[in-house]
């Protein structure tokens, strides 16, 4: 656990705060409350390398083996913690001292967790014995380069019926633009083929992450092609709930941290008018 001197805040999202294999807290600018994190990738492995990452030492590979039985010891104890311990009293502050939901995010690619169908079916049987945590939201932070995955799809099936809600992460609209931010080949066609199964099995938030290269935000170009593509996506009658827009706010830990820096708060909300004025919901935090 954090030290009781050592408050959580919102520009520090260590994985290992709370001093354990796969659980961590964080207070969530985007849910307005404290965020359960489950890390599924402790050794700092996924299979893209966005420039943006606060991940250190990142590196390419997959999940390592979960241990169920430690990820379920972890769990149930920080829920304790939380619930009927101090930990609120000595390391939140006042106003978001509430339990938002339980994130399978941490430092790598969640799904790549060969366990994924049964880390969700763990997560599901510990909120069950929580009283306090019945409406408790699930919440996966993904790519969504692995849900053609049949246990990925499994877990996702069971997510739906867990209050879960997917995050799906589209930061550009253009090849190039994918290869230079996310530093992956996917293309959007597959990023489309994805979307349909994802939005078919959970409900579903595109994620999308804009900020400045070498002091220039996304180009016109890039721009025009995502709203196309959302566009596309609306009139195909894809069940999107909607995009959860943000800046960049905690330094990247990559090589090219010193290349980035944030969009004014204008131009993202102008980007955001643009999204909405497609009929689709947008969150934005900057």
């Amino acid at each position: 656990m954090p030290s009781n001197s050592e408050r959580l805040n919102t520009t520090d999202h260590s994985r290992d705060s709370a001093g354990l294999t796969y659980v961590y807290p964080v207070i969530s600018r985007r849910a307005g409350g404290v965020s359960i994190g489950i890390n599924l990738n402790p050794n700092n492995a996924c299979n893209w390398r966005c420039v943006y990452c606060q991940v250190p030492d990142l590196k390419r590979g997959s999940a390592p083996r979960i241990d169920l039985n430690k990820l379920e010891i972890e769990l149930r104890s920080f829920l304790h913690g939380l619930i009927d311990g101090d930990f609120m009293q000595k390391h939140v502050p006042p106003e978001v001292r509430k339990i938002h939901d339980i994130a399978l995010s941490g430092n790598g690619e969640p799904t790549s967790a060969q366990e994924f169908e049964q880390v969700i079916e763990l997560i599901g049987t510990i909120i069950k014995d929580f009283d306090a945590l019945k409406d408790l939201k699930l919440v996966l932070i993904t790519n969504g380069s692995l849900v053609h995955r049949p246990s990925v799809q499994a877990g996702l099936k069971r997510m739906a019926q867990l209050n879960g809600e997917v995050w799906f992460k589209l930061d550009r609209a253009l090849s190039d633009e994918r290869q230079r931010v996310n530093n992956t080949k996917i293309s959007l066609k597959k990023i489309h083929q994805h979307l349909q199964i994802v939005t078919s099995l959970c409900p579903t938030w595109l994620q999308t992450c804009v900020f400045q290269i070498n002091g220039e935000p996304p180009s016109e170009s890039e721009t025009h092609a995502y709203l196309k593509f959302i566009k596309y996506l609306k009139d195909e009658g894809l069940p999107l709930k909607g995009v959860l827009l943000y800046g960049i706010a905690r330094p990247s830990l990559q090589p090219e941290a010193p290349q980035l820096s944030q969009v004014s708060a204008s131009w993202l909300t102008a980007y955001g008018e643009k999204i909405k004025a497609l009929g689709l919901t947008v969150k934005l935090s900057s």
